[in-house]
């Protein structure tokens, strides 16, 4: 693939080429006096070489030839040695910095050819040694090109994994926020719409429930609307995308409460003999709670048994089970919809699983999450800092 080298401006390129070749060459040419005298062509060929040189970036094809052409030229109408070979060797430098390796080895090589033919046709003592470092600088020239060629690549390159790693970064944040988004409000209105539901319900028939449920409502919808605060406040940058007080373990019986006084018999056993990561805990949350949503919200379910296992010792001491079985009429054949898709994500994340499968009656949900090793007898246990070994 082509690249146009991206150096300093061509009119200033151009600019001072040409003020070296001509000055140069005016002050060189007093001291040859046996070579043919500067006349009007021989500047035309002197600003020939860095007008070639405006060609880099609008037609870099033209460029080397027209610059090598006008030099071959001018040396070969007898005129005097001078930097008239300055602008053909910036040329060379930037068609190999462009990636046109074809043509500049091309050129080049030509040059080297009628480089070795003047200095053997001379006669010189000399000539072949001339020929040699000739043809060697040709060669530094187009290696130099590479060089800045390679150089630029591996900018560009860091550039473009700079970008992606950024917009990998983004589209994992997006994705970590509509779950979170999505868990928070998608439970919490639930169960304010089933808790809604059994106050009007209750209105008539049992007006005592009716303040009852109108606070459970109350409670819910709070706690909706601090969550929902936070989450607004990682849209603001002015929070962390994970709050420091991040649901876990802990809060597990709190909705289960929430879940009961909606209607919905939830039965949470927890058989934990390890410490448990707070990423783990949060996850295993979050997969809870929307299974928990997804039984009021869908399958109609008035049971629901939660376990959360993690033994400390066993085949099963590498992981956390999360197990959500319920009584109703389940979900086969519905397209998995953002919570589903949301646990999934989430116990990947943690290199996990999660499986759906059918019961009868009712629908299980089954979470697999690696734990990391239980230390040996010798370390200090995780959640317990500064235990000393014993």
């Amino acid at each position: 693939m082509q690249r146009r080298f991206p150096g300093p401006p061509p009119s200033f390129v151009v600019l001072a080429v040409a003020v070296v070749q001509v000055v140069g060459t005016v002050f060189a040419a007093a001291r040859q006096p046996d070579h043919r005298p500067l006349d009007v062509l021989a500047f035309v060929l002197l600003l020939a070489g860095p007008a070639a040189l405006s060609l880099r970036r609008r037609a870099p094809a033209a460029m080397l030839p027209m610059a090598a052409a006008a030099t071959i030229i001018y040396l070969a109408s007898g005129y005097p040695w001078g930097p008239v070979l300055l602008s053909p060797a910036v040329a060379i430098v930037f068609s190999a910095a462009a990636g046109r390796r074809w043509q500049t080895w091309t050129v080049v090589g030509a040059c080297a050819a009628a480089l070795v033919a003047f200095f053997l046709a001379s006669g010189d003592e000399g000539a072949l040694i001339r020929a040699v470092a000739g043809t060697s600088w040709l060669v530094i020239l187009v290696l130099l090109g590479e060089g800045a060629r390679l150089r630029g690549e591996r900018v560009a390159e860091r550039h473009r994994q700079q970008e992606s790693r950024e917009q990998a970064a983004r589209d994992e944040y997006r994705v970590a926020l509509a779950r979170d988004i999505h868990d928070v409000v998608a439970h919490s209105l639930s169960m304010i719409n089933v808790r809604a539901s059994v106050a009007l319900h209750l209105g008539d028939r049992d007006p005592e429930q009716f303040r009852p449920a109108l606070e459970a409502i109350k409670t819910a919808s709070k706690e909706s609307l601090d969550e929902v605060r936070q989450l607004l406040g990682v849209l603001r940058d002015d929070a962390p995308l994970r709050p420091a007080t991040a649901p876990g373990f802990r809060k597990l019986p709190e909705l289960a409460d929430n879940a009961r006084r909606g209607g919905l018999d939830v039965r949470l056993d927890q058989r934990i003999g390890r410490p448990i990561p707070g990423a783990v805990q949060e996850t295993a949350y979050r997969i809870v709670q929307e299974a928990l949503t997804n039984v009021v919200r869908h399958s109609g379910g008035s049971r629901a048994d939660v376990v959360l296992e993690a033994p400390s010792a066993g085949p099963d001491a590498g992981r956390l089970t999360v197990t959500v079985d319920d009584d109703g009429r389940g979900a086969a054949g519905a397209p998995a919809g953002n919570g589903v898709t949301g646990m999934r994500e989430r116990a990947a994340a943690l290199d996990g699983t999660v499986e759906f499968l059918p019961l009868d009656p009712g629908w299980r949900v089954r979470a697999a999450l690696p734990l990391p090793e239980v230390p040996g007898p010798g370390a200090p246990r995780p959640g317990v800092p500064g235990e000393e070994p014993r």
